[in-house]
């Protein structure tokens, strides 16, 4: 069971979780008709270092002193969506979307090292009684990023939780790990 806190801090911190997080997954103009297409996520966690939110919201937001140079700021912040794990063992999790994924045998070694996060590409959470969060799954290949700014005013009504130090730093870890795994080529493809 990981650890959280819930107590909303003034800035983006790594390992919040955040309801209802926009992801805007295209925009297209034809004679003068513009079309926009989002997907709205019901929970996110954020993925970006720490040092890096602090000396973004330092900077950025800072009512003491303004910097000569904004090489402090992000442009946007690394956010992965949770998925209700039951609905990740059917494969349904993205069906609002049309999508059908593999599902898991939750009762077998596949959901076992899925909950015992021994699978690389997915991160499992469990969340205290107390939050009202049901047991969920990262995908490690559907991050995406969200704007800044964006993400500080919606954490002021959508904050869920933090994860504590320690179970934030074992989901960047992961992450880390996976994005920096090595990809083979499959043979005959060119």
């Amino acid at each position: 069971m990981v650890r959280v806190r819930q107590r909303r801090a003034s800035r983006i911190v790594q390992g919040d979780i955040i309801r209802e997080v926009d992801f805007i997954e295209y925009v297209s103009e034809k004679a003068g008709v513009v079309e926009l297409s989002k997907v709205i996520f019901p929970l996110v966690v954020v993925l970006t270092q720490d040092c890096d939110l602090e000396q973004d919201f330092r900077f950025r937001w800072s009512r003491h002193q303004k910097p000569k140079t904004q090489d402090k700021y992000l442009l946007s912040v690394l956010v992965a969506p949770l998925y209700n794990a039951e609905q990740v063992y059917l494969g349904d999790h993205l069906s609002e979307l049309g999508l059908k994924m593999e599902s898991i045998n939750r009762k077998h070694s596949p959901g076992q090292y899925l909950r015992n996060n021994e699978r690389p590409r997915f991160h499992f959470l469990n969340f205290p009684p107390d939050v009202p969060v049901v047991p969920s799954i990262v995908d490690f290949k559907h991050y995406f990023s969200v704007n800044v700014a964006y993400l500080k005013r919606l954490k002021r009504t959508n904050f869920v939780c933090r994860l504590s130090e320690l179970f934030r730093e074992d989901l960047s870890n992961r992450f880390a790990g996976y994005l920096s795994r090595i990809g083979l080529p499959e043979q005959g493809i060119d």
